[in-house]
């Protein structure tokens, strides 16, 4: 899952990063308004944890434009202000949830999760696609009840097919999801042709049927049948 983090406070904003991406997240993070649109309007994202006071723009302004942009990444707005009205005003145009500072971490993780259950799965703890079925509070696989051990980057894929599943995904958007910034430094696909491969093959080894197929000239599909 894909984080975007917009937070002025350096410190903190480094100290989010680090204990999101320990818990299996790809984080991003800008300090300014500027450079989160830039992100927005570039890339997609599972959720967006905004910093309403920014040294070049308002928060609650950044969420109308990513709302603007129609993107479906939840949003979880961070504000040092415990004002009523600035919370109402948040939700009103969008946001998922509105945490005042200071908070705990493990506060910000546990928002996190039930935001990207919540759009991608209907709120279930554990999500299960026919005989698939995923614990994402333990990172665990299992197939038919037998436990499928995965690696981070094929994990991250088989969430992300799951919660696509039906829809047509391009090799790029694949590359940007479980790469990020980094994406711009690959000069081939080889890579992701091995993750999908590996991925697929562990899948069918304990008796999954094949849900995933390539659509040549664009990317893959997993079947939502």
């Amino acid at each position: 899952m894909k984080v975007l983090i917009i937070e002025d406070e350096k410190d903190l904003r480094d100290s989010i990063q680090d204990y999101l991406q320990q818990e299996g997240y790809l984080c991003e993070n800008v300090g300014t308004y500027k450079q989160a649109l830039e992100k927005i309007f570039i890339y997609d994202y599972d959720c967006f944890v905004v910093d309403i006071m920014l040294p070049d723009g308002n928060g609650i302004h950044l969420i109308k434009q990513i709302k603007k942009a129609r993107k479906e990444g939840g949003i979880i707005i961070l504000s040092a202000n415990n004002s009523l009205d600035n919370k109402i005003e948040g939700l009103e145009i969008g946001s998922d949830d509105y945490l005042t500072k200071p908070f705990h971490l493990s506060e910000l993780n546990a928002r996190i999760k039930s935001i990207i259950r919540r759009r991608s799965f209907g709120g279930n703890t554990d999500i299960a696609f026919h005989e698939i079925h995923i614990s994402p509070e333990s990172r665990e696989v299992y197939v038919n009840g037998k436990q499928v051990n995965l690696t981070t980057k094929e994990y991250d894929l088989l969430l992300f097919f799951i919660s696509n599943r039906g829809r047509v995904v391009a090799k790029d958007s694949l590359v940007e999801h479980l790469w990020g910034d980094d994406m711009d430094q690959a000069d081939s696909f080889d890579f992701i042709y091995t993750h999908i491969k590996n991925l697929r093959k562990k899948l069918l080894q304990a008796g999954s049927k094949d849900y995933l197929t390539t659509v040549y000239g664009i990317g893959y599909k997993f079947l939502s049948e």
